[in-house]
């Protein structure tokens, strides 16, 4: 099956996320707020705007499963790399689409993270 008109894009950002996680280190006293944001910019934000875009933008666009699998690994990583920064271990269970959809709603990716894992907690 050939891939989608995002396949590409998918790829580049799963190996970026997956460099990320691998090279990451903890912050030495967390929170690190500011990398926190970075991996949101960087990897978590892009992932779902590629799902929204793949969804909505013009021609309606059906991912592969590897897109798709990719989509939620480099989202997952993202996710997590913005946790520990925050000095969580928690492993987020989050899909692509459900990002999305808080993301429509939100309109703000830091607020999507946040009612995503509880992460920071709300004051």
């Amino acid at each position: 099956m050939a891939g989608s008109p995002y396949t590409e894009r998918i790829a580049d950002l799963a190996d970026q996320a997956r460099a990320a996680r691998a090279s990451f280190e903890p912050p030495e006293s967390p929170p690190a707020e500011e990398r926190a944001l970075a991996y949101l910019r960087e990897v978590f934000g892009p992932a779902v705007t590629l799902y929204i875009d793949a969804r909505t933008g013009g021609d309606h666009v059906r991912l592969t499963g590897e897109d798709f699998s990719r989509l939620n690994q480099a989202l997952h990583d993202g996710l997590t790399l913005y946790l520990r920064c925050y000095g969580s271990e928690h492993d987020p269970d989050v899909t692509v689409r459900t990002a999305a959809e808080l993301l429509v709603e939100t309109h703000n990716i830091r607020d999507t993270a946040q009612l995503l894992t509880d992460v920071p907690p709300r004051r």
